[in-house]
């Protein structure tokens, strides 16, 4: 862990500053002697000078130095400091070879090499590589790495690493060794290596240019069976980026590792992934459908980074979402083809509407490409990933599909083997396609979430409607100034029946997306009859906040007859979004508060429409959750919107009751299977069981789903039921399915989860009863994460408790897990830093908790950086 004194306090590296680094690295020979007491690392380089200085600066943590050679001979002409070790007198090529020990059992920070219960594994990205040896730990510096790994052939028979493997062999005292060669640079974080005895998951993938790649995933034992759908999601991905992308795996052999303890989701080592178990694991019993979606969208993700990060890396850790973003983008891409697009675009803009939203406002903003960074662990953002994401879409929507693959192949041939950056991604769409990026280019450096002001104006005389579009984009901590960007805007008119109108300016059909490039501009529709009915930001276009006033019945219109799927869903959501700020207005005068007839009647007749997908439905009929609610209001009252959300769902569990009712019992299904059909016929099915939970009279068909459940995904339904509405059914579940899950940490992350956004007043008494299960521990980021970021997260009133009492809580959580984790740590800490969104009591409350944090001895880099930009 790096811990800095208040006196040595972190200091910042800045995007401007990058200099190519002073020596390259062609080939590097790593040898691992792994025993329980110290592992010793031998690396063996080949270096040569990269500029004027024979000085090479290496950057190494929590190392032991025992030996260091230059061309085979002792070299003593060395400074070793804090994190860094200078070698001096180097000539401009020569070989070096670094002698380590590492202590892989006591490291719970899991970055490095670390041991995860009974197997060692590695996790490197972003900087971990400095905890196995000293190094030229950056993205910029690309070797070919050759591993040996020795270690007790009994207890680890399994010994992985990057690449193919090459060689084996036994030695006495019943130990062996393997080698493994990859034969493609690549830069220190991309390293790997897992030992261990695993069940073994193996098939074969047979490449379009007919060669043979090994495919295993490993896994701890018994836990054989939940490997299918993994290996199905690993194949199904190598053939989509053959057939969309164009691109063709490049190694014999993939090898997927499932462990327990990873800060991560999963991490695309070439040809090794280490992966959180949590995106592996999976059959009907402990999987819910949401488990295997993901599991799907991971596995998809890390195979694409093959490409996407792998082949093309990074030069620099400020370029991370060139990488990432983009590969985002292809998994989101990879989902949609495969499922149902209207439903996981849904899903990938409430991520944007809610958390990244809020991210974008808090003193944590910052650009997609970020301008510089303490710990560069913080930067592993939703805006790096998310909005990355959504920069790439936009330039997806601007070119086209055939365009934009035209980018992406220039982009391989000038960039293969290299470590590149977002300019240059950039720079090849733009020179493939003829379109001109530069404004484009600002949503890589500017921060913040932009928002477009919509007027209309009818003329009937004319025949004309002109909308008229204002950008501004609000100041943020990092950044006061922000200049306009180029937003693609994607529109449609309908008139008051619902039909489309075809969009006419200066005599000529124009294309749907419109092109808003400056502050303010006007875009006049010809040949329009009567005032037609605005569809706008559909496919949500551009990712920023939309506000023109709509009228109910305008909404209702667009509810009823968008063709396009989002923008149909996006109608109901702002029919909510109405709703709910009327309420919160009701509360704060304590007035009475009810949704209308007429969108009473609207949600009715999408929940009744045969012609719509169930999973569709669902969506429509999930209101707003409480965070993206928060990020409407300058000051949130917390507890007006816990109010006003749950008396919305009283009320559409009490009007549309019978429907609710009528499809619960018609959408039951007596076999399990997870066809996308099937899980929109489970989710809607779940979704009505929800609504009703909220009638008193409903509590034991709740009880009754939970027993009659021959999956997961309707056992944690009727949880989350029976916990959401607090049913008196709810203790006596809960009880049932720990008695019967305590053995499977993975299973109980969602008994966690429940406990940890349990509405009761008596949550956190539960929480902290939770935290001395069997099954939980604070060194498992899962089980962590589950609980505490569920009441961070998911639990605003208990939370955010007048007394204070959660933001207590969470302090010395943090507090610990710095110690601990300080990567879990610094994910956790984030619903404090907005404290400036709340009244002046919980903002004082949740200062006091920052305060001591930023007191504390031996602050970690990643909560030091958050808490004094918080505190700024």
């Amino acid at each position: 862990m790096t811990t800095q004194s208040n006196e040595n306090k972190p200091q910042a590296k800045y995007r401007k500053d990058y200099q190519a680094p002073s020596h390259l690295i062609q080939k590097t020979e790593l040898y691992f002697n792994l025993n329980e007491e110290q592992t010793r690392v031998i690396a063996t380089s080949t270096v040569t000078q990269n500029g004027e200085s024979n000085t090479l600066s290496l950057v190494g943590e929590q190392l032991n130095l025992v030996k260091l050679l230059v061309n085979d001979v002792e070299h003593s002409d060395f400074e070793k400091k804090e994190g860094v070790l200078d070698i001096f007198s180097l000539p401009k090529e020569f070989t070096l070879t670094i002698e380590t020990e590492i202590d892989p059992v006591s490291n719970t920070a899991l970055e490095g090499l670390y041991k995860s219960e009974g197997a060692y594994c590695t996790q490197c990205e972003a900087e971990g590589f400095r905890r196995i040896t000293y190094f030229l730990d950056r993205p910029d510096v690309l070797a070919i790495y050759t591993t040996t790994i020795e270690a007790d052939k009994k207890a680890y028979p399994y010994l992985l690493s990057n690449g193919n493997k090459i060689d084996a062999g036994d030695l006495d005292n019943g130990r062996h060794w393997v080698k493994w060669n990859d034969p493609h640079p690549k830069p220190s974080y991309l390293f790997a290596l897992v030992a261990g005895d695993f069940d073994v998951d193996r098939d074969v993938f047979v490449t379009r240019s007919g060669r043979k790649v090994d495919l295993e995933i490993f896994v701890d034992k018994g836990n054989l069976d939940r490997t299918p759908h993994a290996m199905l999601s690993l194949k199904n991905s190598m053939k989509w980026d053959e057939e969309r992308f164009d691109l063709e795996y490049d190694l014999d052999i993939y090898m997927i590792v499932a462990v327990d303890f990873f800060n991560m989701g999963a991490m695309e080592n070439k040809g090794l992934n280490v992966f959180n178990s949590k995106f592996v694991l999976a059959n009907n019993n402990t999987a819910t459908d949401a488990d295997y979606l993901d599991i799907e969208r991971v596995i998809g993700h890390e195979y694409f980074h093959n490409w996407t990060g792998n082949r093309v890396t990074c030069r620099d850790w400020f370029q991370l979402s060139l990488k990432e973003g983009l590969t985002v983008f292809r998994d989101q891409e990879f989902s949609s083809d495969l499922g149902s697009r209207a439903v996981n675009r849904i899903s990938n803009v409430r991520t944007m509407r809610g958390p990244q939203f809020a991210e974008d406002a808090s003193p944590m903003s910052h650009p997609i490409r970020p301008e510089k960074v303490i710990e560069m662990n913080n930067f592993y953002t939703l805006t790096v990933y998310e909005k990355g994401s959504e920069v790439i879409r936009m330039m997806h929507t601007l070119l086209g599909e055939a365009r934009f693959q035209k980018g992406i192949k220039l982009y391989f041939e000038r960039h293969d083997g290299t470590a590149a950056t977002c300019d240059d991604f950039v720079a090849a769409m733009q020179d493939a396609s003829g379109v001109d990026l530069s404004q484009f280019s600002l949503w890589y450096s500017q921060s913040g979430t932009p928002q477009l002001s919509v007027t209309s104006r009818f003329d009937e005389q004319s025949k004309s409607f002109t909308l008229t579009v204002s950008q501004t984009t609000p100041s943020t901590q990092d950044q006061q100034t922000k200049r306009p960007l180029h937003i693609p805007f994607d529109v449609e008119l309908y008139s008051s029946t619902g039909e489309i109108i075809p969009m006419v300016i200066n005599g000529q059909v124009v294309d749907n997306v419109l092109s808003v490039t400056e502050e303010s501009q006007s875009f006049v529709f010809e040949n329009i009859d009567a005032a037609p009915i605005p569809s706008l930001l559909r496919e949500f276009s551009a990712p920023v906040k939309l506000e023109y006033d709509y009228s109910d019945s305008q909404l209702v219109t667009l509810l009823n007859h968008a063709t396009n799927a989002f923008a149909k869903w996006d109608a109901g959501q702002m029919l909510l979004a109405k709703y709910i700020k009327l309420g919160v207005e009701a509360y704060a005068k304590q007035a009475e508060f009810a949704l209308s007839q007429d969108v009473l009647d609207a949600f009715r007749g999408i929940l009744l429409n045969p012609d719509l997908d169930p999973a569709f439905i669902s969506e429509v009929l999930t209101i707003p959750s409480h965070n993206e609610v928060s990020g409407w209001f300058e000051t949130v009252n917390v507890d007006a919107i816990a109010s006003v959300l749950k008396s919305m769902k009283v009320q559409l569990a009490s009007e549309l009751e019978d429907e609710f009712s009528a499809m619960y019992h018609s959408l039951v299904q007596h076999n399990y299977d997870i066809s996308h059909s099937s899980i929109g016929k489970r989710a809607l099915r779940n979704l009505s069981l929800s609504y009703l939970a909220y009638l008193p009279k409903y509590g034991e068909t709740v009880k009754a789903h939970y027993d009659n459940a021959n999956n997961m995904t309707d056992k944690t339904a009727a949880l989350y039921c029976a916990n959401s509405a607090s049913l008196t059914v709810r203790e006596g579940l809960m009880e049932q399915f720990s008695s019967e899950w305590s053995h499977d940490g993975l299973v109980m992350d969602k008994w966690f989860m429940l406990q940890g956004s349990n509405p009761s007043s008596t949550a956190l008494q539960g929480i902290k009863h939770a935290m001395t299960h069997s099954a939980f521990s604070l060194k498992n980021p899962n089980r962590t994460r589950s609980l505490m970021s569920s009441f961070f997260n998911a639990n605003p009133v208990n939370f955010h408790a007048i007394d204070g009492s959660g933001y207590q809580f969470a302090g010395e959580i943090i507090a610990q897990m710095n110690t601990i984790n300080p990567q879990v740590a610094s994910r956790l800490i984030d619903p404090l830093l907005k404290f400036k969104r709340f009244d002046a009591t919980r903002q004082d409350l949740m200062k006091r908790e920052l305060e001591k944090l930023r007191g504390m001895d031996g602050l970690a880099a990643d909560l030091f950086e958050k808490v004094t930009s918080a505190l700024a």
